[in-house]
């Protein structure tokens, strides 16, 4: 398994990536944001980070990864239980 790459450390200007809030709604602080990007080897990535989150954390996923918790999600495998 091979070391998860920093997003610092892609060669990305994160800043002028399109940011995109859940539903198209505002970025506010505490809300998520996902981009998606493409290395210089072509491979896409989805980067996922909090809206004003001071330290600028970003996670960062390969396709397979963002597909397989897309699935999960159409599957209601992140239901908050009742």
């Amino acid at each position: 398994m091979s070391e998860k790459p920093a997003a610092q450390s892609l060669g990305i200007d994160l800043a002028s990536l399109r940011w995109r809030c859940p539903g198209g709604a505002a970025a506010e602080p505490g809300t998520l944001e996902v981009a998606m990007a493409r290395t210089v080897g072509g491979s896409c990535l989805v980067l996922l980070r909090v809206a004003g989150d001071p330290a600028g954390r970003v996670l960062v996923y390969d396709e397979h990864e963002w597909d397989c918790f897309l699935d999960g999600v159409r599957n209601g495998e992140f239901e908050v239980p009742r």
